[in-house]
C-alpha cells in the first residue's frame, strides 16, 4: 500500500480563493496556472482525445528550450507549453500542448511501456477481488467474514518479467484491518496477496502463504498509546523565535533573491521542488552556478524473500506520483512560525487542477552556529567571528508509510546542501513469534529479515536511495568534470619524514569516466570546472560535489531490482545534457524492464569534456530498523553539498555583518 485512496475534490479545489484562479505567468520556468490547465482540457476535447474513460496522470509544463530560456528576458513574449500523460482504457498517450496558441501539437501512443498509477486505480478493484471465492476463503481461514473494516489497495508490485507479469498491468492487492489507532500499518493481513490485471479487471490468482493472527499492539502515535501520560512536563526554557521585521529574502513571483543568491523555485507533481537558474551576485556581476536541480527518482527495495514482500522495489517517483510527491506542510512543524509557504497545482484524474497549499516554505535559520571565527594568538587583539544564517527552502513527500522532507539549503559562504530526512511508519509484517526472545519455534526465527519492534511485528529490513539530477553551469554552460584523487607518494629513503599525500586531477573525457563509486577512503574529490574563467591565482573556477555519509548497493548484479534501478550502481553519473533525459529510471519505470534511464543512455559513452554537463548524485541508505523506530520514525538526515571550488578569490563570507554588535 504505496497511496491513500483516491478522493475526487474538483468542486472543493473550484471553491478555493480567487488567487489561484488569477495566477499569472511571469517567467518561462513558472509553473502551469489554473487558467493554463484549463486550456490543455480545452485543447484535447476540440481534438476529440476526451471522452468519458480518459483519465490523466500528470499535467505539466513543457520547459522551453534551454537556450530559450537563458536568453529570455523580462518583457519579452513568454513561451508557454504543456505535457500530459492520458489514459484511455488499456492504452496511455503523451500529448503535448502549445498552451499560448492553443493548439494540439503532439499525440503518440506510449508503446511497450506502463504510464504511472493513477489515484482511482488503488481502490478500482476492490469490489472484484472481495467477491472472488478464492480470497474469501482465505479470509475465512483467518477469522474475517466481515470486510466492512478492511482498507485495501491494488499497487503495481515491482517487475520480473514472469510470464504473468508480461503484456499485462499488473497489481498486487493487499489489505489491513482498519482501527482506532492511527497507524494501520501494523494491522496487515500478513502473507495474503491477490495478484490483478487491472486492464480486464481479473483476478490471476490469490496467493497465501499461511496464516498469521493480526498483531494485536494498537500502535498509535501518541504516548498514551504507549502506555505513557499523555503528555509529558513543559519543556524547561521554552524558545520562541520570531522575525518582526519580516524575511530576509524577496520574491518577484517565483523568482526568489536572499543575499548574493538568486534562483527561481517552483512545485513539480512528479519530482517535488525544482530550483532554476542558480546564480550567487558577485559585485554586481551575475554569475551562473546551476541551471537546474531536482530530486530525479527514489528507489526502496525490502529484503524478505516472501511473496508478499520480495516484489515491494518501489520507484516511487516514476510509479506513485499520482496527486503529487509532495503533500502540504505542517504549519508549526515542519517549518517555523514566520515562514513563508506558496502553493501549487496538481493533477486530479480528470485532468482537473487541484490546488495544494503550503508544499514549499522557505525561511531563514539561525542555528547558533558560526560561518567563521579566529581568535589571534596576540588574544589583547580580540577575537574575530561572524554569525552564520541559511536559507531554506522546504518541502514533504508522503509516500504510503513513508514520509520525507527535503532541504535545499543556501549558505553565506556560496554553499548548497542538499538534505534528505527519513520519517513515518515503518513497513512492519505480522508474525507468529512473539518477540527475539521467544524460542518457541524452530524454523527459521521471524526476524531473519528484519527486526522486532512490538509483539509480534518485525520491520523488514530495506533500503532508500535518492537519485538528484544537478544541471551544473558553473560560470557558463561549457563545464568538464575533474577527478581530484589524492594519492600517497613516498618521500626519499633520506628524508625524514616517509609520506605526504598529493593531489592528482583526472578530466573525464567521456561518460564511462564519470560513473564513479565512493570508496572507503573517501580520497576522491569530484568538481565541475569552468571553461571560460579563473580565480586570481589561475585556477580554474569550479564547484565540488562534496558527498555525506553514503551506502553502496548490497545487492547482487543479476538480482532483477538492481537492473531495474540501475542508477544505484553508482553514486555520480555525468551525461551532456540532453532535455529529454530526465529520470534516472527513464520516464516509465511503472512495471519497467531493466536498464532504463541512466544505463541506456550511457550506454554510448558520449564525450562529456567541455560541453554542457549534467550530475546525477545517489544518496544510499540501508536500514537495519531499531525499536526506537517505533511507532514512529525519529527524522533521520542525509545530505551532500555542492561547495564552491576555486569559485572565489577568497571567503565570500568575509563581509558578513559582525554579529557580536547585534547586527545581521
Amino acid at each position: 500500500m504505496r497511496c491513500k485512496r483516491f478522493c475526487l475534490c474538483v468542486f472543493l479545489a473550484m471553491l478555493l480563493t480567487g488567487s489561484v484562479a488569477a495566477q499569472e505567468t511571469h517567467h518561462p520556468l513558472d509553473s502551469l496556472s489554473w487558467q493554463e490547465y484549463w486550456t490543455v482540457l480545452e485543447v484535447l476535447q476540440a481534438a476529440g482525445h476526451l471522452n468519458r474513460d480518459t483519465r490523466f496522470q500528470i499535467v505539466t509544463l513543457q520547459e522551453p528550450d534551454k537556450d530559450a530560456v537563458l536568453a529570455w528576458s523580462p518583457g519579452q513574449a513568454i513561451p508557454r507549453a504543456a505535457f500530459a500523460i492520458v489514459r484511455q482504457q488499456d492504452k496511455a498517450f503523451e500529448a503535448r500542448v502549445d498552451v499560448a496558441a492553443k493548439r494540439l501539437v503532439s499525440w503518440q501512443e506510449i508503446v511497450g511501456a506502463q504510464s504511472s498509477w493513477l489515484g482511482e486505480e488503488y481502490g478500482s478493484v476492490d469490489e472484484v477481488v472481495m467477491a472472488n471465492p478464492d480470497f474469501i476463503a482465505a479470509m475465512k481461514r483467518r477469522g474475517i467474514e466481515d470486510f466492512s473494516l478492511l482498507t485495501c489497495d491494488a499497487s503495481p508490485p515491482g517487475y520480473f518479467a514472469t510470464e504473468e507479469q508480461q503484456g499485462r498491468r499488473i497489481a498486487n492487492f493487499v489489505c489491513h484491518l482498519a482501527s482506532a489507532a492511527h497507524n494501520t500499518w501494523s494491522r496487515s493481513i500478513e502473507n495474503l496477496t491477490v495478484v490483478v490485471d487491472m486492464n480486464t479487471r481479473e483476478v490471476l490468482r490469490v496467493v497465501d502463504e499461511g496464516v498469521v493472527p493480526v498483531p494485536p499492539a494498537p500502535a498509535g502515535f501518541d504516548v498514551a498509546a504507549l502506555g505513557a501520560p499523555s503528555a509529558g512536563p513543559a519543556q524547561p526554557g521554552a524558545l520562541q523565535v520570531t522575525q518582526p521585521g519580516g524575511p530576509g529574502f524577496t520574491l518577484n513571483g517565483a523568482e526568489v533573491a536572499w543575499q548574493n543568491w538568486r534562483f527561481h523555485l517552483r512545485s513539480d507533481q512528479r519530482v517535488g521542488v525544482v530550483v532554476s537558474l542558480v546564480s550567487w551576485h558577485d559585485g554586481g556581476e551575475s554569475r551562473p552556478v546551476m541551471y537546474q536541480g531536482f530530486l530525479s527518482e527514489i528507489f526502496v527495495p525490502y529484503m524478505d524473500p516472501a511473496f508478499a514482500w520480495f516484489s515491494k522495489n518501489y520507484l516511487d517517483l516514476g510509479e506513485y506520483s499520482a496527486g503529487g510527491l509532495t503533500k502540504p506542510l505542517i504549519r508549526g512543524v515542519d517549518c517555523p512560525d514566520y515562514a513563508s509557504y506558496q502553493s501549487a497545482l496538481v493533477t486530479g484524474d480528470d485532468g482537473q487542477p487541484l490546488n495544494r497549499p503550503d508544499m514549499i516554505c522557505l525561511f531563514e535559520r539561525e542555528a547558533g552556529d558560526m560561518a567563521w571565527r579566529h581568535a589571534a594568538e596576540d588574544y589583547d587583539r580580540g577575537p574575530e567571528g561572524r554569525k552564520r544564517r541559511d536559507l531554506v527552502v522546504r518541502s514533504a513527500a508522503v509516500l504510503g508509510n513513508y514520509d520525507y522532507v527535503f532541504d535545499w539549503v543556501f549558505q553565506q559562504d556560496g554553499s548548497i546542501t542538499v538534505a534528505v530526512g527519513a520519517t513515518g511508519i515503518l513497513a512492519v509484517k505480522a508474525v507468529a513469534q512473539r518477540d527475539a526472545a521467544d524460542n518457541s519455534t524452530s524454523a527459521e526465527p521471524a526476524d531473519a529479515y528484519g527486526r522486532f519492534v512490538d509483539a509480534n511485528m518485525v520491520a523488514v529490513n530495506h533500503d532508500h536511495y535518492f537519485n538528484f539530477r544537478l544541471d551544473m553551469d558553473v560560470d557558463g554552460r561549457e563545464n568538464s568534470l575533474i577527478i581530484a584523487r589524492l594519492e600517497t607518494k613516498l618521500l626519499p629513503a633520506e628524508h625524514p619524514r616517509r609520506s605526504v599525500w598529493v593531489s592528482k586531477q583526472q578530466l573525464a573525457q567521456r561518460e564511462a569516466d564519470a560513473q564513479l563509486s565512493m570508496g572507503h577512503d573517501g580520497a576522491d574529490l569530484w568538481m565541475v570546472t569552468s571553461s571560460g574563467r579563473k580565480n586570481q591565482v589561475g585556477y580554474a573556477t569550479s564547484f565540488q560535489l562534496m558527498p555525506g555519509h553514503n551506502e553502496s548497493s548490497l545487492l547482487t548484479a543479476d538480482d532483477y531490482p538492481q537492473r531495474r534501478a540501475g542508477f544505484i550502481e553508482h553514486q555520480l553519473w555525468v551525461t551532456p545534457y540532453e532535455a529529454a533525459e530526465r529520470y534516472a529510471a527513464g520516464d516509465y519505470p511503472t512495471l519497467s524492464t531493466p536498464g532504463q534511464g541512466l544505463p541506456a543512455w550511457t550506454a554510448e559513452n558520449r564525450s562529456i569534456g567541455k560541453t554542457d554537463i549534467v550530475l546525477w548524485y545517489t544518496i544510499g541508505m540501508h536500514h537495519l530498523v531499531r525499536a526506537e523506530d517505533w511507532p514512529v520514525m525519529p527524522v533521520m538526515w542525509s545530505s551532500f553539498q555542492l561547495r564552491p571550488f576555486n569559485f572565489f578569490n577568497h571567503n565570500p563570507a568575509m563581509d558578513l555583518p559582525d554579529g557580536a554588535k547585534g547586527a545581521h
